[in-house]
């Protein structure tokens, strides 16, 4: 049996990017915030390993060699909100050894979350993900690879994951690991069409407009649609994916994600 995962239509990306807006809540993007109204141990996890791999040579595993800079105090020279925050990152401060970083959007808010709540993380508590064992497992007990294409290379019946890291937060991608129905965006829910001489379609949606749809079907063709010609069109609020909460342990959990967070496109 195929297993369909992490549904995602590039096509609905302004979809995408309002389910990260939504989950981390519009305060959090808005300007001039102070905090945002919840930070997610997934995203501090994942911004803990980013500061070890990028931050620790010029701040220190302790937050606190640069003067006037103490993150496990929660002191910044410069920064108010979690906006100035990732300005700060994004942009650099001329005249300081303090470079830019061309940082995703998952990523700053991955190391944002971090920061904020740099005194009261616990490394000893956390499940470091291996890359290779997450992709190990995409390809294997996962059977990710059945519907999923990576970068093109793989079959079409479930979106191209190549750039998945770089559009979710490690937060919303371990969510959909655990809970993929609940997860899904409206836009990436699968679709039923009967025709009106009763063949049915299932599918997976890439448009749909006032008077068409197309779709890639279960075997992978691509299928065009006129609405009038159809006697039933129904948007499935169920998914072939499973939870992989019960089949994963901890640690095949976060080297799945991982193995998620690393694709981030090719560059």
């Amino acid at each position: 049996m195929k297993i369909r995962c992490l549904s995602l239509v590039k096509p609905f990306l302004f979809a995408i990017v309002f389910g990260i807006f939504a989950l981390h809540g519009p305060a959090a993007f808005a300007q001039g915030q102070d905090r945002a109204p919840e930070y997610f141990q997934s995203d501090i996890q994942y911004g803990a390993q980013i500061f070890a791999n990028q931050c620790t040579a010029c701040h220190g595993t302790s937050g606190d060699l640069i003067p006037g800079v103490n993150f496990r105090a929660g002191q910044f020279k410069r920064v108010v909100s979690d906006n100035d925050l990732r300005a700060t990152i994004t942009n650099g401060v001329p005249g300081t050894a303090m470079q830019p970083f061309a940082f995703g959007a998952s990523e700053l808010t991955g190391i944002v979350s971090y920061l904020r709540n740099f005194s009261s993380f616990d490394a000893r508590g956390s499940v470091i993900g291996n890359t290779a064992r997450g992709q190990a497992l995409f390809a294997g007990a996962g059977n990710c690879a059945s519907c999923h294409a990576v970068n093109g290379k793989g079959p079409r019946v479930a979106p191209d994951l190549g750039d998945i890291g770089a559009l979710r937060t490690a937060e919303l991608l371990h969510r959909t690991l655990l809970d993929p129905a609940g997860m899904m965006l409206p836009a990436n829910r699968p679709v039923r069409a009967v025709t009106k001489d009763g063949k049915v379609i299932n599918g997976r949606r890439l448009n749909e407009d006032t008077y068409t749809v197309q779709l890639i079907d279960e075997q992978e063709r691509l299928v065009s649609l006129t609405k009038a010609d159809l006697r039933e069109f129904t948007v499935l609020k169920t998914t072939p994916m499973p939870s992989y909460k019960d089949k994963f342990s901890a640690q095949e959990l976060a080297d799945l994600e991982a193995y998620l967070l690393s694709l981030k496109g090719v560059k």
